[in-house]
């Protein structure tokens, strides 16, 4: 299996970032992806959650650049979209010019 990774380049809102990680489904979502890609199918089945909710999750993680939507090769030749996690290490600072957000990105 090989997975060939889509991901655009973007500038995330530190913001954005903590409040998709605020929510349960998209943290199992993260950590699931962490070890390689993963389908919406095999996410929805490991967050035990309806596939609507793994699709919004999936989209909230890929418009905070915490995930990258990537195709996977199968060994028959045939593909399929899945994802996963870009970061490794995310940091949070508070001070007195607000919230700073620092992230260690996995292919860095």
């Amino acid at each position: 299996m090989h997975a060939s990774n889509t991901r655009s380049e973007s500038t995330p809102d530190p913001s954005a970032q903590l409040d998709v990680l605020g929510d349960e489904c998209a943290r199992t979502i993260l950590i699931a992806t962490s070890d390689g890609p993963k389908t919406a199918k095999e996410l929805t089945k490991r967050t035990d959650s309806s596939s609507a909710t793994v699709y919004r999750r999936i989209n909230n993680l890929l418009e905070s650049d915490l995930l990258a939507e990537c195709v996977r090769f199968d060994e028959d030749g045939s593909h399929t979209t899945a994802y996963e996690a870009t970061v490794e290490t995310l940091q949070v600072q508070i001070g007195a010019e607000g919230i700073d957000v620092s992230v260690s990105r996995i292919d860095d």
